[in-house]
């Protein structure tokens, strides 16, 4: 399964749309930070699933802030990051993977990309999609038991 990872459009859909076209994944998840880009997204490929996560930029009172996927065998955390207070430091989100079991723990609202194993979890930050000067953008594949995750910068 290959996975199309985004986070922080801050109303950039055409970089989206590119990544979409880059890495042709069975699935796309946003980690917040513009909703609306997420339902353009999903309007754009009705094909390809998409699964969200509000951003602190994102006011839906009624939309989890995480959300919890079992795929492929591994447990995957989506969120945006700003409920870890991921931009001051992963202690949080290591707790929460500790707790939960995680194999992979996304989150966003830094900006900036981050592949980093610490234990059985990896963590992976796909950085911000929406930059208007380095756009970058996630793909995690799971096959045969395995999971990958890498970042790429737009070109």
């Amino acid at each position: 399964m290959d996975i199309l990872v985004l986070s922080d459009s801050h109303g950039a859909v055409a970089p989206m749309v590119r990544a979409v076209e880059l890495a042709r994944p069975d699935l796309i998840l946003h980690l917040g930070d513009c909703w609306r880009d997420g339902e353009r997204l999903r309007d754009r490929f009705p094909d390809i699933p998409l699964e969200q996560v509000p951003g602190n930029c994102d006011f839906l009172s009624d939309a989890p802030t995480e959300q919890l996927l079992v795929l492929g065998g591994k447990r995957i955390l989506m969120c945006h990051g700003h409920t870890y207070r991921v931009k001051t430091s992963l202690l949080l989100a290591g707790f929460a993977a500790e707790e939960q079991q995680l194999d992979l723990f996304l989150f966003g609202h830094t900006h900036r990309p981050l592949v980093d194993r610490r234990g059985r979890t990896l963590f992976l930050n796909p950085g911000s999609i929406g930059d208007a000067v380095r756009p970058s953008y996630a793909t995690v594949t799971i096959w045969d038991g395995q999971l990958d995750g890498r970042t790429w910068w737009l070109t």
